[in-house]
């Protein structure tokens, strides 16, 4: 017997549209409003779209993301992507918290593709997330592909959970770090790090 695993992968999706599409027409129903005013008939599907968008860092694959756009250099300078942008949910309360992600990583033979080190950003970005966890498998990435001597990641970001509900503060901003090798052991080249970023 064949199968078109194609065809059975597309109805399994189409089957997980609707039924995450079912739980946001659901939730609305819960609050209390009408699913089928005009408004809010196409909200259901439009929010397990954008649900799907926000976490797509689940379906993602590193490996397939660098793709072997790691290339041989002599330099041995700290090399620094700043004022990356962040944006990712909140693990406890389903709220998106945003900022600026700073890498810098110190290279021993190999670089790596520029723009990659935004996408790397964005596969852990893309999924529920504290920030603390989110900072160290930025890093840890990081090292795993450029073979470095060290990696730095700071992120700042602004959290909806607390601005919007909670203990509602407005103005203030969670730091982030992991320093890995060479950032770690040698106050130096720490401080160079942050002394640039800032």
């Amino acid at each position: 017997m064949c199968y078109d695993f194609a065809l059975i992968k597309s109805t399994e999706d189409k089957q997980s549209e609707d039924e995450v599409e079912e739980y946001y027409k659901n939730l609305l129903k819960y609050i209390g409003e009408d699913v089928n005013r005009a408004g809010l008939k196409e909200t259901p599907r439009r929010a397990a779209k954008a649900f799907e968008y926000l976490t797509k860092g689940y379906k993602d694959n590193l490996d397939s993301i660098v793709n072997n756009a790691v290339f041989t250099s002599d330099n041995d300078e700290m090399i620094i992507v700043k004022d990356i942008e962040v944006y990712s949910l909140c693990e406890h309360h389903l709220l998106p918290f945003f900022g600026k992600c700073h890498v810098g990583y110190l290279p021993k033979g190999k670089i790596i593709g520029l723009s990659k080190i935004a996408r790397i950003v964005d596969v852990f970005a893309r999924r529920l997330q504290v920030q603390e966890n989110l900072t160290k498998q930025i890093a840890e990435s990081i090292l795993k592909y450029t073979g470095g001597i060290g990696v730095a990641v700071v992120i700042e970001a602004r959290h909806l959970c607390m601005m919007m509900r909670g203990v509602e503060k407005q103005n203030s901003i969670m730091k982030t770090s992991c320093m890995l090798g060479a950032f770690r052991k040698d106050n130096s080249t720490r401080t160079e790090f942050l002394s640039l970023i800032k």
